[in-house]
């Protein structure tokens, strides 16, 4: 059996489009800054999780292929364009299965990945996040988690691709600092119960305060 370590692949899913301009871009570069930070000073997390970023605005892609904590180097995020989650949830399956080691019958492959959504408006892809919706069901996921930011947005589309659904009135500076400190706390949990229920859906930590869970 080769000598490696199972990681925790964990996968962001980043709304760059151009609503997301200004402030808003700023205060996600800053909260994954954050993310980061706190995850390298958990011992549990630092060993095994592994980061990955993929943007979606006009078109989609992963600019973080999946990394380790201490190697990973924050991305540098522009807001521009339409909001194509159907393309990102299209590169993210692509991704992980090019990225996420399998089981055979040497070793065990990785844990179940974790995948974080963000973004801030309806998708402008509806055919191609309709096919995706479906694919995106045979995956083998831990959990999908997506949060949708601003008072005027419609949260149904995220309920069609999993049932982990976050909402956040605006998408202010101290709202997406509270955003990302939830994920790293998400993140270190369930780095910390990976061989309590293998398989199993990891158990998240309560949502940020003046968050509301989509029923």
């Amino acid at each position: 059996m080769s000598n490696f370590t199972r990681r925790l692949p964990v996968y962001l899913l980043l709304d760059c489009s151009g609503s997301m301009y200004g402030e808003s871009i700023e205060a996600v570069r800053q909260g994954i800054d954050t993310l980061v930070n706190e995850l390298r000073g958990d011992p549990q997390a630092l060993e095994t999780a592994y980061l990955s970023v993929i943007t979606f605005a006009s078109t989609a892609q992963q600019i973080s292929p999946l990394t380790e904590l201490m190697l990973f180097k924050n991305p540098k995020l522009e807001a521009n364009g339409m909001t194509a989650l159907g393309g990102a949830l299209k590169v993210l399956r692509e991704c992980i299965d090019r990225e996420v080691r399998k089981n055979s019958a040497e070793q065990k492959g990785d844990w179940r990945p974790l995948v974080f959504i963000l973004t801030d408006g309806y998708p402008t892809d509806e055919e191609t996040l309709n096919t995706e919706v479906q694919n995106i069901k045979t995956l083998k996921v831990a959990n999908i988690i997506a949060c949708l930011t601003g008072s005027d947005a419609d949260p149904t589309f995220l309920k069609q691709i999993t049932d982990n659904v976050l909402w956040m009135n605006n998408n202010s500076p101290g709202d997406m600092a509270k955003f990302f400190a939830w994920v790293s706390g998400s993140i270190k949990m369930s780095s910390k119960s990976l061989d309590a229920k293998p398989g199993s859906a990891f158990q998240l930590p309560p949502p940020p305060q003046g968050f509301t869970v989509v029923p």
